[in-house]
């Protein structure tokens, strides 16, 4: 069950990924100063890798049904929402305040990624 919540959540992020990103090079372009696409570029960037590693979470307890993935699972997934997106929100609207609510999602993003290792070693 969980290597399915895994893929899904991952797939779906991909899916977001592709689209914000798009928006971010096609609708946004004109409108965000050099900084600004910087932000958003940082966003998108560290949305997809969360979103594969997502997807390779989802495969991986697949194959190790016993292993404990909801740790490195939603650390991954928490991390999406509040670095990648406090960035997308930031690169926008140049409210400041959210540079202090992103490093929040940087470690969440660490946590994902220490239990997604501690249960390949285990397994």
């Amino acid at each position: 069950m969980l290597a399915r919540q895994w893929l899904m959540i991952g797939t779906l992020s991909g899916f977001f990924g592709v689209l914000l990103g798009a928006f971010g090079a096609h609708a946004l372009k004109a409108s965000l100063d050099e900084k600004a696409q910087a932000i958003y570029h940082t966003a998108v960037q560290y949305h997809f890798i969360h979103a594969l590693a997502l997807i390779g979470l989802g495969l991986w307890a697949g194959q190790n049904p016993h292993a404990d993935t909801q740790v490195a699972g939603w650390g991954f997934t928490l991390g999406l929402m509040v670095f990648s997106g406090s960035l997308y929100i930031l690169a926008v609207t140049q409210l400041k305040f959210l540079g202090a609510i992103t490093p929040v999602g940087g470690v969440s993003f660490l946590v994902g990624w220490i239990a997604f290792a501690f249960q390949v070693w285990k397994a």
